[in-house]
């Protein structure tokens, strides 16, 4: 398995990533939730929005197998917090169900924060909700704590913010 980056022009990995949103919002919020939350089009859009360099400071990650088979990613990306100070966020990270648990997500995670550390970020951080606990369990191995919280009113949803210092 390696990471690279995704093609941006390859619109059937742009499509793949944005499946891949969709299925880490059924998971996480139910089937449901997880549909009614963002449609495919705003999914792609998104994806693609990471891709432009003229909007955000951004990377996509893809862990590709040796057949080319893609088996995971991660999205990360430049914010701001309060104080205006630069920091990096990990937007998404998913991997197929059949490779989890084989140490992929910890490599997506360490691609994420490599390319955070280039830019100088002082700091990492995700957005998940609290129910999420494979993915708080994932981040707490990397040292990341929880630091803030809030209520998605749309779905009731606690989101919790996890955080390290890089």
């Amino acid at each position: 398995m390696y990471i690279r980056e995704i093609n941006p022009l390859a619109d059937d990995e742009i499509e793949l990533v944005a499946q891949r949103m969709r299925a880490t919002l059924i998971e996480v919020e139910g089937p449901e939730a997880g549909v009614a939350l963002c449609s495919m089009d705003w999914l792609r859009d998104r994806v693609r929005w990471h891709l432009d360099r003229d909007s955000v400071t951004a990377k996509v990650f893809l862990a590709v197998l040796p057949n080319g088979d893609i088996i995971g990613h991660t999205i990360v990306r430049r914010e701001l917090d309060q104080a205006g100070n630069a920091f990096g966020l990990f937007s998404t990270t998913y991997v197929i169900p059949t490779a989890r648990r084989g140490g992929i997500a910890d490599v997506l995670l360490s691609a994420g924060e490599r390319w955070m550390r280039e830019q100088s970020f002082g700091s990492a951080a995700t957005w998940t909700s609290s129910t999420n606990l494979k993915l708080i369990r994932l981040y707490a191995r990397h040292g990341y704590s929880q630091t803030a919280q809030y209520l998605y009113e749309p779905t009731g949803t606690l989101m919790v913010k996890l955080e390290r210092r890089l």
